[in-house]
């Protein structure tokens, strides 16, 4: 079992997730980070932007703008992020940390 680098209270769908006990369920590491991410993408405010783009070229820059921040984590290795429109809806994020391998990531717009 790998050690326990980062350590989180479990968030889905905005809400904290709670196990029978009525107790903060935890995640760590590699879905820690992915945590992290998707509440820095959309604490960003650049989701709303990106909705409310139709041209392709700002929607390209609004992406390029979404990257840059996802890189400036830590435990992101730089160069490995990959922002695919899955739909105008859904933004799919796929990075390599430097501990824990790739992870991926929708984040629903």
């Amino acid at each position: 079992m790998s050690e326990l680098l980062y350590i989180d209270l479990l968030i889905e769908n905005g809400n904290f997730v709670l196990n029978t006990g009525k107790e903060p369920v935890t995640c760590n590491n590699r879905k820690s980070i992915q945590q992290d991410v998707a509440h820095a993408i959309l604490e960003s405010g650049l989701l709303t932007e990106l909705i409310a783009e139709r041209s392709q070229t700002m929607r390209a820059d609004i992406l390029t703008r979404l990257e840059l921040l996802i890189e400036d984590d830590e435990r992101i290795i730089p160069g490995t992020i990959e922002l695919t429109e899955e739909s105008l809806s859904r933004l799919w994020v796929t990075a390599s940390t430097y501990d824990f391998g790739a992870l991926s990531y929708g984040v629903d717009i």
